[in-house]
């Protein structure tokens, strides 16, 4: 089971450094950061990530939609977190077969994932709230979904 995160154009650069410690410890294989998503080495970037971004597999890819329609040729499994009419509970992935490559998408918290990003998800998923916030930090999203995928 191949895991990548695909950072659809974070602006925070403790974001970028949050998601590389993440990838680390729940073992994910590569991070793809897009389109104006800030990218190591910055110093901004490593004094969140502590490192990690030396080790982990990452690129900078311009285009989300390209990368992620390669990736759907290849059986990867795209999720997108992101709140909409049709997502799933988080933990419905962790019900999903463990052999399968996926890529998971994480949004721009201003805009969130585009719609044609959403169109090439094969699922979108939410983290519940339980008081009137719609949505966690981008980072703190990325840790329970990206954790919550290893079993």
């Amino acid at each position: 089971m191949s895991k990548i995160v695909l950072l659809d154009s974070i602006r925070s650069m403790q974001n970028v450094g949050s998601m590389f410690r993440n990838a680390d410890g729940a073992w994910f294989d590569k991070i793809v950061l897009t389109w104006y998503t800030p990218y190591p080495p910055r110093s901004d970037i490593s004094k969140t990530a502590l490192g990690a971004e030396t080790w982990i597999d990452w690129e900078f890819f311009n285009d989300a939609k390209e990368y992620l329609v390669e990736l759907k040729n290849q059986g990867y499994k795209i999720y997108s977190v992101e709140l909409t009419d049709d997502a799933v509970d988080y933990k419905e992935l962790f019900e999903e077969d463990e052999t399968e490559d996926i890529c998971l998408i994480m949004w721009n918290e201003i805009s969130g994932v585009s719609q044609e990003l959403l169109d090439l998800s094969d699922k979108k998923v939410v983290i519940s709230m339980k008081w009137k916030k719609e949505s966690l930090n981008v980072g703190v999203a990325a840790g329970i979904v990206m954790y919550g995928l290893v079993r």
